[in-house]
């Protein structure tokens, strides 16, 4: 009997410990306690197990901007939570966002979810009133994993779209060292040496075209561009 009670009475005290941990590294206010918490622990994996070097997003304190990442493994969204001092919104494809025992996450990080195969057009709306009410909206622009050895392929032009509507920030992000290319879910146990390598941020300006925008986007997410 006084076994099982200091058994649990070290279970109580490690737990304690881990949300104190937890709570210490976190750094962006996703707006409820066990969020930020789970923030804490995503930086604390990505930095000690994937053991993530360089690359701190440098967004504004303040306003809209857009997050704009190449995309080789399920492991990047952590990676790039892991390097923001603000909440990001992703969007992400609605077969993704359904996943029955991820949807409660997704939601409560609000995630938005992009009809590949249909209309997408209510994903844009939520995504244009996201920077309008000052958030951080963070994408993909291949629209699934792609990696350099890949034939290229053209960005979406989503990004195009909200960069001119806005007019908020482009923040663009190459991700790289990550063992498990190509993979999702098993990405994110496989131990790697992660880097993200932050671009200045752009603007879509006034008169530019959405191909040379996206031109120039792709090469710098494909690291032909310093």
């Amino acid at each position: 009997m006084g076994i099982g009670v200091a058994a649990v009475l070290a279970l109580v005290v490690l737990w304690r410990r881990a949300i104190a941990v937890c709570e210490k590294a976190n750094a962006a206010d996703w707006g409820g306690k066990w969020i930020n918490r789970l923030d804490g622990l995503i930086r604390i994996f990505c930095r000690k197990f994937h053991r993530l070097r360089h690359g701190k997003l440098r967004l504004p304190r303040s306003g809209p901007a857009l997050v704009a990442s190449n995309h080789v493994s399920g492991l990047d969204p952590l990676l790039l939570c892991a390097a923001s001092r603000r909440p990001l919104r992703f969007l992400i494809a609605r077969e993704e966002y359904e996943r029955w025992w991820l949807k409660w996450f997704f939601r409560a990080i609000g995630c938005i979810p992009v009809e590949r195969s249909r209309d997408p057009r209510a994903a844009f709306v939520a995504a244009r009133r996201a920077l309008e009410a000052g958030e951080v909206v963070a994408l993909f622009p291949h629209g699934r994993i792609h990696l350099d050895h890949h034939p290229p392929v053209a960005l979406k032009r989503g990004i195009a779209l909200l960069a001119r509507v806005s007019a908020a920030p482009i923040f663009p992000v190459r991700v790289e060292g990550v063992r498990g290319k190509g993979l999702t879910l098993p990405a994110v146990f496989l131990r790697s040496r992660a880097r993200l390598i932050p671009h200045a941020h752009l603007y879509y300006k006034k008169g530019e075209s959405a191909e040379h925008f996206l031109h120039q986007l792709a090469g710098i997410l494909a690291g032909e561009k310093k």
